[in-house]
């Protein structure tokens, strides 16, 4: 088979950030798939570049999620226009693979099955318009009337939807019942992310921890709707508690410097900011944490979400501090991975951490309970597994997954 895979933020793992696409490709190569990869980069030029396998174009079109809304839309409508014109000079495929977001990526897949005969499956990593309609990003009722129309159109003219949580498939089911969907959530590298078998207290990029002490840490995107913020309040309390906890955030985002000023009118001790790294400095970090934040926004359509930092986290054997319902919390709470955190009660949190401070077994547990889930379900492996069926499903077997674990949203 060859294949087109079209993902406007396609990074490498030495890039740091979201790499599923490049994961995802790998394993097509690594299968036998000819792919090819259309992507974007900040450059002025066009280029390419074979990467393990796959064949890499990258458009010249510049993003940063500092950007407002009408610069992001130019940036997104600019994308769309290269890769058609880049489709139209490239060897014809047999299907593309398409993923959002943005939603305006699956375009290219309407006139790509219009102009030039070519299917597509869409893949959706989050929910739009419904995520920039619920954050108040989007707010005209005839364009959300016309994004709503748009995104049915994609879900009805796809060969099949791929999408990344449960909550994500039932809302694509109920917006377009006829469509032939699947679940591959994000996943866990549980080779890569190897657990230390005991904690270090070494310098870890000016880290600088005492491995008795209970370490919690988010690593990711600052942007407006991670809520990185609540975990300064419940440092404070800890801080004003007297607890020797210790709390690190690694990443970055256009919230990055509120944040530090926060951080800093707080007058917090217990808390490192780190630079922003690729895989291996969060695989460092994640090496000498109890327990990963992951957090969001209080809307609804986040509760859908299916973040790469909670992945990681499965791999390494950390414990999980979330601080939202939905999908990911169920798997957390019916696997006893970690605690729930709402911002409104800092002091009963605090409690429920004192037990995991005070007692290593029930920490250690909890931490191998993490490991083994993303093991058993949610291995690189199994996800690759699953989308190769998915493509072709004549060649690739039906792998033998039991979804019930993850329906739970």
């Amino acid at each position: 088979m060859r294949l087109i895979y079209i993902h406007q933020y396609f990074l490498k793992p030495e890039e740091g950030g979201a790499v599923r696409s490049y994961h995802l490709a790998k394993g097509m190569v690594d299968a036998g798939m000819e792919v090819e990869m259309v992507t974007a980069h900040s450059e002025n030029t066009y280029d390419y570049k074979v990467i393990d396998g796959i064949k890499v174009h990258y458009l010249p079109v510049s993003y940063d999620n500092k950007f407002g809304f009408i610069k992001r839309t130019y940036a997104f409508l600019k994308f769309v226009r290269m890769a058609k014109k880049l489709l139209m000079k490239l060897k014809r495929p047999d299907l593309l693979y398409i993923s959002s977001t943005p939603l305006t990526t699956g375009l290219i897949g309407l006139w790509a099955k219009e102009k030039l005969a070519l299917p597509y499956v869409f893949e959706v990593r989050d929910l739009w318009p419904e995520a920039p309609i619920q954050v108040g990003a989007v707010k005209n009722p005839l364009l959300k009337r016309m994004l709503y129309g748009l995104e049915k159109r994609i879900y009805d003219q796809a060969l099949k939807v791929v999408t990344l949580s449960p909550g994500i498939r039932t809302y694509v089911e109920n917006c377009s019942p006829n469509v032939s969907t699947s679940l591959i959530p994000n996943f866990s590298d549980v080779n890569f992310f190897q657990p230390s078998k005991a904690k270090s207290s070494k310098i870890l990029d000016g880290l600088n921890w005492k491995a008795k002490n209970l370490s919690i840490s988010y690593t990711g995107a600052i942007g407006e709707v991670n809520a990185v913020q609540e975990l300064l309040f419940l440092a404070k309390e800890a801080q004003n508690q007297g607890k020797e906890w210790q709390f690190a955030i690694k990443g970055k985002g256009k919230k990055l410097q509120e944040l530090k000023g926060l951080a800093s009118k707080l007058q917090l001790k217990n808390l490192q900011f780190l630079p922003f790294g690729d895989k291996s400095s969060v695989r460092d970090l994640l090496s000498v944490t109890d327990l990963a934040f992951i957090s969001f926004d209080h809307l609804p359509v986040l509760q859908t979400n299916s973040p790469n930092k909670f992945f990681d986290a499965l791999a390494m054997g950390n414990g999980i501090l979330i601080n939202h319902e939905g999908w990911v919390w169920d798997l957390t709470k019916s696997n006893h991975l970690g605690i729930l955190y709402d911002v409104k009660q800092v002091k009963e949190t605090i409690c429920r951490l004192e037990i995991l401070a005070e007692d290593e077994t029930v920490l250690k547990a909890m931490k191998q309970r993490s490991r083994n889930l993303a093991m058993l379900h949610f291995s690189k492996e199994m996800a690759i597994s699953k989308l190769l069926f998915t493509l072709d499903p004549k060649r690739f077997p039906r792998p033998v997954i039991d979804e019930v674990y993850m329906l739970t949203a």
